[in-house]
């Protein structure tokens, strides 16, 4: 019967196969029983014909249950030797001389169960059981079609197992591939993130360099500040989201590196509304933004650069944006002359969380400079709780 812990899908349903295997016995069974009690009720209920000998009734549950034994083995006839392939017209062949035998052995079978058991009044006390007689008249040509529309049902059920089996393998396919785009997904974004910590330790040790010998004072607070935000990120390496507020507070250790290196000629402001702070954005997503403002923008500058971080929702969208006041895109550069590495690495980011749904865009600003906006689905993660609750129990039935 099978191992029970192999398991087959059967109405897309899950079970082990000795219990299919007792499903499709019990249903041989039944439907053999019930083409008897057919034939039967058509004999008993047939006017025209006299009321038939008991043994008689005995016969057709006895020819019946006979095809109920030999059903399972045609279906594994049909199994092992399916049609579908290119040799089929000699497995033809071989069905058709096999179902010709079984047809003659049942016929035969069938012709003793009434010689010997029904004993009609038809026969005479003379008469003797002939089995090769029996087979000159034919009689076979009856079991011989019933053998024909079992082989034919046992096709259908092969077919039908296959279909299911391949259903199931697709499934499994697609969630392996599922799977795997994931790990790819999460794999690309570590090496993305990993790609922006060095980046950054690189251009913040530069801006420590430039006032090694005009502030030591300033420097140590750098350096400080650098081992903060150092340790932060390698806390933070598996996280790929983190709340709008965690982020900002992120970015000022950053600023404040910033401001020591301007000498006060660096103001920043914020303008984040209390509503957005819990939205998840990317993590390290803000510093590359606001270091692109000051290398091409603020500190491009006579006088004070200006750096002005902005979040706004818009519906189930999250917009944030860094302004700066700097001298802009230049002439015929379109929205992209700024685009380095922190921002190219930025845009992959955001592709790989968010797929088509998000936008990185450099667009000048209406009071000089520029703008550069991310817009984002505006997800929380109470909002990411609660969706993986329905989820979770859906997995908890299954």
């Amino acid at each position: 019967m099978g191992n029970d812990a192999e398991t087959v899908q059967v109405l897309g349903r899950t079970m082990p196969k000795s219990r299919r295997y007792w499903l499709e016995a019990g249903l041989v069974v039944a439907f053999w029983t019930l083409m008897a009690v057919l034939m039967v009720s058509s004999r008993l209920l047939d006017a025209r014909r006299p009321d038939p000998e008991p043994r008689l009734l005995h016969f057709i549950f006895f020819r019946s249950y006979l095809w109920a034994v030999l059903t399972p083995l045609v279906f594994w006839v049909s199994h092992k030797f399916s049609i579908e392939r290119p040799d089929w017209p000699i497995r033809v062949g071989g069905h058709l001389f096999v179902a010709l035998l079984v047809g003659a052995v049942v016929d035969m079978i069938g012709d003793a169960f009434v010689f010997y058991y029904v004993q009609p009044p038809w026969l005479d006390e003379a008469d003797t059981f002939n089995a090769l007689e029996d087979l000159f008249e034919l009689d076979f040509l009856y079991e011989f079609a019933i053998y024909l529309a079992v082989l034919t049902a046992g096709f259908a059920r092969d077919y039908f197992l296959r279909y299911q089996e391949r259903q199931r393998e697709a499934t499994q396919l697609r969630a392996q591939t599922a799977e795997l785009q994931g790990q790819l997904a999460e794999a690309r974004l570590q090496a993305l993130r990993m790609q922006i910590n060095p980046h950054f330790l690189f251009n913040t040790l530069h801006a420590i360099s430039t006032l090694v010998e005009r502030d030591p004072g300033g420097v140590r607070r750098m350096i400080a500040r650098l081992s903060e935000l150092l340790r932060y990120t390698l806390e933070e390496t598996d996280t790929q989201e983190v709340p709008l507020d965690q982020e900002l507070d992120f970015l000022e250790g950053y600023l404040e590196i910033q401001r020591i290196r301007f000498q006060g000629r660096l103001d920043v402001e914020e303008d984040v509304p209390e509503e957005t702070r819990k939205a998840l954005v990317p993590n390290l997503i803000l510093q590359p933004l606001v270091e692109n403002a000051i290398k091409h923008g603020a500190s491009q500058i006579e006088g004070e650069g200006r750096i002005l971080i902005q979040a706004r929702r818009a519906g189930d969208r999250l917009q944030v944006s860094v302004h700066d006041n700097g001298p802009g895109l230049s002439a015929g550069s379109g929205d992209g002359a700024p685009r380095g590495f922190g921002l190219r690495n930025t845009q992959e980011r955001l592709e790989s969380l968010y797929g088509d749904d998000q936008e990185l865009a450099l667009v000048p600003s209406e009071s000089g400079g520029l703008v550069a906006r991310i817009t984002l689905p505006f997800h929380t993660s109470a909002d990411l709780h609660t969706a993986e609750l329905p989820e979770r129990e859906f997995s908890h039935r299954q």
